[in-house]
């Protein structure tokens, strides 16, 4: 009777310290889940970019050299640069790949961002259909937007714009302020905006046989594609980027740190001539502009550009 007791009660405490043991295991593995999930937290690198920079392929190429010379991870979000400033404001993300000067400016004066820089470069272009039914083709910038606008309201083309206040929309609003047009959605039927990215706006407007502004990038990266080259070499087409890092002292969420890594390998020789060397069908898609962007479209923030990068991407200059 005794013994059957004993046993009894030796079953009760090895089934006590099993328990223990496996909530000692279950914690143990709480922990050391935390600990990996914290260490790859602070290790991880949040980019807001165009539509037009993901659609080229761009990033599928730096970032996986940059991620094994740093060891930081980045997450992308591919957004127009509207909506990617807007995303910076709420802290969000650490670090901007855009191509709206104005708007740059006007972050970085509200105080949301900070140590902007000329990363590269490429062209818009205006494509449409191989018939070209507004004669647009080989004409200055001015010519061409007074015969779309007038094919347009003859009712012989269609023009689709991004309408979603990306880089690419902003530019393409300025040249039909060349002509004092501010297009209307609504009542200028020829005139229809995507709310899309770069690459969708071209499919729409290829399906479509219509007329639309797009980032070279994208073009050259595009396949199966009706439409023509029409319209390039502008210098009011020339379309620049610039890495912003968004103000660590406004925004505590940002890691600072790891943004400097970016930028700087942006603006280093190996970033740059990185850069240079993508390409899609034996053409480039973006030049390098570190160091050099006051010659190619009037910078005026070069010198401070590079005095302040010099530090983070091993004494590049341009």
């Amino acid at each position: 009777m005794l013994k059957n007791k004993t046993s009894k009660l030796l079953t009760s405490k090895q089934k006590k310290a099993f328990f223990i043991t496996g909530i000692v295991i279950i914690s143990t593995f709480i922990v050391i889940s935390t600990s990996i999930d914290i260490v790859s937290s602070k290790n991880r690198l949040i980019l807001a970019t165009t539509t037009s920079t993901y659609d080229s392929g761009l990033l599928d190429y730096l970032l996986p050299v940059f991620e094994e010379n740093f060891g930081i991870i980045v997450d992308v979000l591919s957004v127009g640069t509207g909506q990617a400033l807007k995303t910076a404001r709420r802290g969000d993300v650490d670090v901007l790949l855009v191509h709206s000067r104005v708007r740059e400016d006007e972050f970085i004066a509200n105080g949301y961002g900070i140590h902007r820089v000329c990363i590269m470069y490429n062209n818009f272009i205006i494509i449409g259909p191989v018939s070209d039914p507004a004669h647009i083709k080989g004409e200055n910038i001015t010519i061409t937007m007074t015969n779309l606008k007038s094919a347009g309201e003859a009712g012989l083309i269609k023009f689709y714009s991004r309408g979603d206040y990306s880089g690419t929309h902003s530019k393409e609003l300025s040249l039909w302020a060349l002509i004092d047009f501010d297009p209307k959605p609504g009542s200028d039927q020829w005139y229809l905006e995507t709310g899309s990215g770069m690459g969708n706006t071209l499919i729409i407007a290829d399906e479509n046989n219509g007329y639309s502004l797009i980032d070279r990038g994208t073009w050259l990266s595009a396949t199966d594609i009706s439409l023509i080259l029409l319209i390039e070499g502008d210098k009011l087409l020339i379309n620049p980027y610039g890495a912003i890092i968004v103000n660590p002292e406004t925004l505590l969420t940002v890691k600072y740190d790891l943004a400097l890594n970016f930028v700087g390998f942006l603006t280093s020789k190996k970033g740059q001539d990185l850069i240079g060397a993508y390409r899609k069908n034996n053409e480039t898609l973006f030049f390098p502009s570190f160091g050099h962007c006051n010659e190619i479209h009037g910078c005026p923030t070069t010198d401070i550009e590079v005095e302040f990068w010099k530090e983070y991407n091993g004494g590049y200059s341009g």
